[in-house]
Parts: C-alpha cells; sequence; structure tokens
C-alpha cells in the first residue's frame, strides 16, 4: 500500500513527472519571484496596517493598501532578487542556530542566564551574515566590502564582548523566583 502512494505522488500525480519537476514549473512561470514575494508583501503590510490601527478596524482600506503596496513593490526586479538571495541565506543561518541550540541544550543548563545570553549572540552574529552576504549578492558591496575588510577585528571584539558578559554573569548572585530569560523585557 505505501509503495502505491508513493509511486502516485513521485508520478502518477504530476503526469510521470516528479515533485522537482513541478517545483522547476512553477519557477519557470514566475510563481517564487512575483507570487510568493507579493503574497508576503501583502500579508506583512495587512498585518501591520491592522495591529497598529492607523484606519481603526476598516480592513477594506487596509487590504486595498497592502494590495496597492505589495502590487507596487513588485513593478521592478529589486524585490524578487532580494528575496530569492534572502530566504535561502536566512534558511541556512536558522539551521545553524538550531544546530547550536540543540549542541548546547545537550551538555548545559538551559536556565543559564548567561548561555541564553550567548545564545542571542549567537543569533545575532549569524542574522547579521546572512545580512551581510544577501547585501553583497544584491550589489550592495560597499557595506560588504568593508566588512570583508574588518572582520577579523569585529569577530575579536565580539569574541572579548561575549567573555565580559560570560565573566561578569558568573559574579551575580542568583534571585529566587527569577526566570532566566524573559522576553517580554522590551515590551514595556
Amino acid at each position: 500500500m505505501f509503495d502505491k502512494i508513493i509511486f502516485l505522488a513521485s508520478y502518477g500525480a504530476f503526469s510521470g513527472e516528479g515533485f522537482g519537476d513541478l517545483l522547476s514549473k512553477l519557477e519557470n512561470a514566475g510563481f517564487f519571484s512575483y507570487v510568493i514575494p507579493f503574497l508576503l508583501l501583502f500579508a506583512v503590510v495587512f498585518g501591520i496596517l491592522t495591529k497598529t490601527k492607523i484606519f481603526q478596524d476598516n480592513k477594506a482600506v487596509n487590504g486595498i493598501i497592502s494590495f496597492a503596496v505589495a502590487l507596487m513593490a513588485l513593478q521592478f526586479d529589486f524585490v524578487s532578487e532580494f528575496f530569492s538571495q534572502l530566504f535561502p541565506r536566512l534558511g541556512v543561518g536558522l539551521a545553524v542556530i538550531l544546530v547550536i541550540l540543540i549542541v548546547i541544550g545537550l551538555f548545559t543548563d538551559p536556565a543559564n542566564e548567561a548561555i541564553n545570553w550567548v545564545l542571542f549572540g549567537i543569533a545575532v552574529v549569524v542574522i547579521g551574515a546572512v545580512l551581510l552576504k544577501t547585501s553583497n549578492a544584491v550589489g550592495w558591496s560597499s557595506l560588504g566590502g568593508w566588512f570583508g575588510q574588518n572582520i577579523g577585528v569585529i569577530v575579536a571584539g565580539i569574541v572579548i564582548l561575549v567573555i565580559i558578559i560570560i565573566i561578569m554573569g558568573a559574579g551575580k548572585e542568583k534571585k529566587p523566583n527569577q526566570p532566566p530569560f524573559n522576553p517580554n523585557m522590551w515590551r514595556q
């Protein structure tokens, strides 16, 4: 039974072609260059307008503005090129962060505040690297050139800063009933 499902999924459902061929056809039709960025931009703008309640609860106005912004953003290939460079790198960056979380979680106490700050620092560095590589790929190389020339100093500074934070955090006494990391501390 399972082999019949695999056969239908890989051959019968796509007229003798595999799932990769379907994705290739969608790419050739512009699905990933226009439809997906349009939906993403529409959803983000609509969510921001709805959350901020600029036009009260008038969803029609929010929808029209979101539609117009998303459509105008796709007028040139800049947005499509930026997204096509950003999201593959972001996927790799998130995978790196996940692996680091798993490895550190195996050997340390997740309630340790210093470890949470180190993980936050690693996430900031990975996201910064993703944005830097994306900026180089889309032609914003002046910023990337400066980072490329000074990467050793930047990494050394970050390492020294992390060591100082760890040392300062180790000397503090822990308060009872205090959560190790409060993600809502910046929302006040």
